[in-house]
């Protein structure tokens, strides 16, 4: 019996035991999991911090991507690249020189298209007698004193057309051999719009106003109003469309045709509102799309389009009959344009690095972001310094990118592979964005007319996201694309440096339309040799 009390003890004791050891398995099992949640809302946490970090730098940092390119013995890693090649120019074509400090300009260079007056300050009569012996003074010279810039305001005026009217006497008498007065009236040009009083100079003006000083229409108005000219908002916006439609559409037509013929085109787009469209309510975004010509050599081409959506198959139509290489962003759309060579952009490349750095660690080399950065401002260097030893030189450019970058971007995608970023944070996105673009990225080390970066495009496209904060929308579908229209007459005549004003004015006075030739319309191209009178 005994000896039974102690088995069935025994017993007992390995069952609890047993059910001991089901318990800490249990309770280790549930540690873990706990412990896996709190890792899981750790890092969920870390990429929320990181979120509010980088909006918070958004809306209250500064907005520029310039970084302190050189921290004490942290370059290594990007002259070690370049160490192990042997590039066979020397080494001397890609040290960067120093820019020369720019000269203060003078008063002359500063004013050299204004017209001077001389004006001379008389000598009063009564100081003209010599106050030592009292004779009349001779005038022997005069000096210098200053030059100031006097601003005369605008003004408007009234031109009022009359045609001449002439009739022939003998006719008139019955001398002649008709029965009916003979008269003949001078022909008098048509009105630029309808019957009403615009002209060359006051639609240019507007249109200068609006597009290169971003004035919208309701203060254009009360500025005629201040010249004594009651103009209303609506008219200035009639006249507008109208000038878009008729005069400028035929001649941004020929900048289309000539700009499918190029081999190197650049792309951007940003949202416009416009009130109006049909089928879509007022809080709609739609699109307003810059193409432009690319680091050819060639007149430059800039082109705005308006769409009411971002579909990429807005760009296969506009770039439809282009063949060639297309610098763009990271927007997958362009994949639908057929016949092109992407090129990514890699001034978008470094701002997802420079977005991933976290809050206070701009100098600290140990984090990755940083690392990517400096590896893009490497590239940046060496690409700014190899455009300014070749200048147009396009074919030395390539063999010196592919002597001096391609190293370095052999050792960035090894830095890129070895990386393993945690999920869903920024340094994650930008890795996943690099990777992604990886042939594309590298598609402008094949012609050295291809473009390293989007910029030029971006620069197109600014003048017209600043504009918008002033005037805000587009009232209608047809505003909107008059407004492609006549950004795009505006971004040409700056790019080639003619005066605006001067430019949109002659355009207007030419009058050109649809049944104007291409040799025409060369004409009044901003490249043309008559044009040149406009330089600024």
């Amino acid at each position: 019996m005994a000896s039974s009390a102690k088995d069935i003890q025994l017993r007992e004791l390995m069952d609890t035991v047993s059910q001991l050891k089901t318990m800490m398995a249990e309770q280790t099992e549930l540690i873990r999991s706990l412990r896996t949640v709190i890792d899981e809302k750790t890092a969920h946490e870390a990429v929320l911090q990181e979120q509010v970090d980088y909006l918070t730098k958004k809306l209250f940092g500064t907005s520029s991507e310039k970084t302190h390119s050189d921290i004490p013995g942290q370059l290594n890693l990007f002259n070690e690249a370049e160490a192990e090649q042997d590039p066979s120019l020397p080494e001397e074509d890609c040290i960067e020189e120093p820019s020369p400090r720019k000269k203060k300009a003078t008063h002359a260079e500063l004013f050299k298209g204004l017209t001077v007056h001389k004006q001379v300050i008389p000598l009063a009569e009564e100081d003209k007698i010599c106050p030592i012996c009292g004779t009349p003074m001779e005038r022997i010279g005069e000096e210098y004193v200053r030059r100031e810039l006097v601003f005369t305001p605008a003004r408007c005026e009234i031109y009022e057309y009359y045609t001449e009217s002439y009739g022939c006497p003998n006719c008139k008498d019955g001398k002649g051999d008709t029965e009916k007065a003979v008269i003949i009236k001078s022909k008098a040009a048509p009105a630029l719009i309808g019957k009403g009083p615009a002209s060359p100079s006051t639609v240019a003006w507007t249109i200068y106003q609006k597009y290169a000083n971003g004035m919208p229409l309701y203060r254009q108005e009360k500025d005629w109003k201040e010249y004594g000219a009651a103009i209303s908002r609506t008219t200035l916006a009639n006249w507008i469309i109208y000038s878009a439609e008729h005069y400028f559409r035929p001649l941004y037509d020929y900048f289309h045709r000539q700009l499918l013929l190029r081999e190197f085109l650049m792309a951007d787009e940003t949202r416009v509102q416009v009130l109006k469209e049909p089928g879509r309510s007022a809080e709609s975004q739609s699109f307003m799309w810059l193409f432009r010509t690319g680091e050819d050599g060639q007149p430059t081409i800039l082109l705005y389009g308006y769409t009411p959506t971002r579909s990429g198959s807005n760009a296969a139509d506009f770039l439809n009959g282009f063949r060639g290489y297309l610098e763009t962003d990271g927007y997958q759309g362009y994949n639908k344009v057929s016949g092109i060579k992407r090129c990514s952009c890699w001034a978008h490349i470094r701002r997802y690095f420079v977005d991933a750095i976290p809050k206070g660690k701009q100098l600290d080399y140990n984090q990755p972001a940083v690392q990517g950065v400096h590896y893009c401002d490497r590239l940046a260097r060496l690409e700014s310094t190899i455009t300014s030893k070749c200048g147009t030189d396009y074919e030395k450019r390539k063999q010196m990118r592919l002597e001096k970058e391609k190293p370095v971007l052999e050792a960035f995608w090894a830095w890129v592979d070895s990386q393993h970023p945690t999920r869903n944070t920024r340094l994650d996105k930008a890795l996943t964005y690099v990777k992604n673009r990886r042939e594309t990225s590298m598609t402008y080390l094949e012609d050295g007319r291809c473009s390293f970066t989007n910029n030029l495009s971006e620069n197109a496209i600014r003048p017209f996201t600043v504009g918008r904060k002033n005037w805000l929308f587009s009232d209608s579908v047809e505003g909107a694309q008059a407004s492609a229209i006549t950004y795009t007459m505006v971004e040409m005549a700056k790019a080639h440096n003619l005066n605006i004003y001067g430019y949109l004015s002659y355009v207007l006075e030419q009058r050109p339309d649809e049944t104007w030739s291409d040799e025409q319309l060369a004409e009044l191209a901003p490249w043309s040799e008559k044009l040149q009178t406009l330089k600024i």
